[in-house]
């Protein structure tokens, strides 16, 4: 069967772009020369244009045309980064905006301008120019007080941070406690520097102190791991005196805190952090990858002055410094307010797409965060999870269950479900498509027996 005109000619500019003939950034013709020059009307040529969008082979953008993606590189990427073309990803979080390109191209134009342009095609400091790590030390005090910009170490994201902490503090073998679900990439930075994670069970991703004091009794623990504030995968939130009495029992048996505030901005009324209430035993870790890009990898980690030494060596071995033009991009965001935009934005967007995943998903169990982009399931007693992600993926969906997430030998059944950078005209569907795939028979929705074992 003649395929309609419209898919031909997608097919004759898929081809041009995947042969090379038509290379990543090369602006098409628009709309209505394109128009012209193929023969047919402005709304088959607008719907050419719109099939290659789907096939995430161009890139519309507002005001300034179309232009060719890289076709090695999928719309969006999962935590392992497998993600096909056509799939749509559940499993990486990555929040966007429209207006992001904007963002990115005024602070572009400000630096074009900048008086130190070409200092940043040299070497810089290991920890980072020190004019910018006072930048972002100050942009932290309203939550952290006080930091000092020589304890404060620019990194390429938070997690070169988690990876830099590990090399530099540790020793091969160490035991680290921390939460039975936990950040993936804190324990890929561990497993790289061989060390060994010591799960401490709790409550809703809020550890349990009295748990953690027993296994410190038993076990020689060197530190622990804590995202107290919006926790990753679950966005608790742990309350002040639960911190307190989680310091109290560091005190008592000599752990540093590494406390991961990957998401913290989202929670605009936090306890006091680890680092505010002892800066002397706290690695406080954070970065903009969540609040402004995810493409932008710039990070700090700010430790006790005893600590930076080691952490600084490990920066070098690694990267030596982070990329000063990504430093002096966001330096400048945190400076013209760009920064705390984007964050109201974020808080914004996420609350939005939480108001669709529950009016999607109505009484059916859900842990989240009420501006986060994701949401962590436990699936009803029986209900296994692997099941479930094979048929989500047979519908286009990568979703995860628990296994990235969980310290235990056995992980819990339960999904992951990261939605802040689907499109928001597709959100209820793509969760109405979870959803029904979940199949929990009291819910009322569909009955699969291909999902219970």
């Amino acid at each position: 069967m003649k395929k309609p005109r419209y898919a031909r000619l997608a097919d004759m500019l898929a081809n041009a772009i995947q042969d090379g003939k038509l290379v990543p950034g090369s602006k098409l013709p628009t709309h209505r020369a394109f128009a012209e020059k193929s023969g047919v009307a402005l709304a088959t040529a607008t719907r050419v244009y719109k099939e290659l969008e789907q096939r995430g082979l161009v890139a519309g953008e507002a005001g300034r045309g179309t232009f060719v993606r890289d076709p090695g590189l999928p719309v969006t990427l999962g935590v392992h980064q497998t993600a096909a073309e056509g799939v749509t990803d559940l499993v990486f979080n990555m929040p966007g905006d429209a207006a992001d390109a904007g963002m990115l191209r005024s602070g572009l134009r400000r630096l074009a301008t900048a008086g130190d342009l070409e200092a940043m095609l040299r070497y810089q400091p290991h920890g980072g120019r020190l004019h910018e790590r006072r930048i972002i030390a100050e942009s932290l005090a309203p939550g952290l007080g006080r930091v000092d910009p020589e304890c404060l170490l620019v990194t390429s994201g938070s997690q070169h941070s988690l990876a830099v902490t590990c090399l530099g503090l540790f020793r091969y073998g160490d035991l680290i406690a921390a939460d039975t679900l936990t950040y993936p990439g804190f324990k890929s930075a561990a497993a790289l520097r061989g060390l060994n994670l010591l799960p401490v069970e709790g409550s809703q991703g809020v550890m349990d102190p009295d748990e953690l004091e027993r296994l410190c009794r038993l076990r020689e623990v060197r530190a622990v791991y804590l995202m107290p504030t919006v926790h990753s995968p679950l966005g608790s939130v742990m309350d002040e005196a639960t911190r307190r009495r989680l310091l109290d029992v560091a005190q008592r048996n000599d752990l540093l805190i590494i406390e991961d505030a990957a998401y913290a901005f989202l929670e605009q009324n936090p306890p006091p952090s680890f680092y505010s209430l002892a800066p002397d035993r706290t690695v406080h870790i954070g970065g903009f990858s969540k609040n402004l890009a995810t493409g932008l990898r710039l990070g700090y980690v700010i430790a006790p002055a005893s600590q930076t030494l080691p952490l600084l060596e490990a920066i070098r071995a690694t990267t030596w410094n982070a990329p000063a033009l990504i430093s002096g991009l966001v330096a400048g965001w945190i400076e013209d307010g760009t920064l705390q935009v984007s964050e109201e934005n974020r808080r914004r967007d996420g609350a939005a797409r939480q108001s669709v995943l529950r009016k999607v998903f109505g009484t059916l169990p859900l842990q989240s965060h009420p501006n986060a982009g994701f949401a962590w399931m436990p699936l009803e007693k029986g209900v296994r999870a692997q099941p479930i992600v094979t048929r989500l993926k047979e519908h286009g969906l990568s979703v995860s269950g628990a296994e990235p997430f969980a310290t235990t030998t056995a992980a819990p059944q339960a999904l992951r479900l990261a939605f802040g950078g689907i499109p928001k005209t597709e959100l209820e569907g793509v969760l109405n498509t979870v959803r029904d795939a979940v199949c929990i028979d009291q819910a009322g929705y569909g009955q699969d027996p291909a999902i219970r074992k």
